[in-house]
């Protein structure tokens, strides 16, 4: 191990870039890190954030200046920045929350909703028609009825067979949806059926 030059002159005496002088400093530099963070590993991990700043911003150093003064102010304000924002994350050591964040992308919903259009548009009037009205609209098979001028049976008959015909063309199972937590198939919303 070298020996550490006493003053700042010495040490601009003896280097002519001030890249050169980082180094006289990791000593103190890391003293002070363990210092602030209270872990050994952490504060090695900001002494060299600290020396990759003030490497890249060497430009901003004032020769003739204190260096180990510039150096623990990056120091300083690279502990308390990493500090505000450690602050705003949520520890998730296992993952367990990372997976609950998880969201399906949206091309799925996009093409799912492709893939009803195409089922629905393959339906008859009749059976557009009820789905409109009982399952996309809301209404009662009696509201229902009444508009078509139908009996009630014939709305819940045709209601029941095109829900069955849509999932059909759709190649879906008794009562699966489109997309997991999306609209049943079987009762389209009105936006999406007009």
């Amino acid at each position: 191990m070298t020996a550490q030059p006493e003053t700042e002159s010495e040490i601009s005496e003896d280097l002519s870039d001030p890249r050169d002088q980082i180094v006289n400093y990791l000593s103190p530099l890391r003293a002070f890190a363990i210092s602030l963070t209270r872990n050994v590993a952490a504060a090695d991990d900001l002494v060299q954030d600290t020396i990759v700043k003030a490497w890249t911003k060497i430009d901003k150093f004032t020769p003739g200046t204190n260096m180990q003064a510039w150096l623990f102010t990056i120091l300083r304000n690279t502990f308390y920045s990493d500090r505000r924002k450690h602050r705003r994350e949520v520890p998730d050591p296992d993952g367990i929350h990372a997976t609950k964040l998880s969201v399906k992308p949206d091309h799925d919903g996009r093409l799912a909703f492709s893939d009803f259009r195409a089922a629905f548009d393959q339906l008859s009037v009749e059976h557009r028609e009820v789905l409109i009205l009982v399952g996309g609209s809301g209404f009662t098979t009696e509201e229902a009825a009444e508009m078509m001028g139908v009996a009630e049976g014939t709305v819940k008959s045709r209601t029941n067979r095109a829900r069955k015909r849509l999932a059909e063309l759709m190649g879906l199972a008794d009562g699966e949806s489109v997309l997991i937590g999306g609209f049943d198939a079987a009762t389209p919303n009105s936006q999406d059926a007009a």
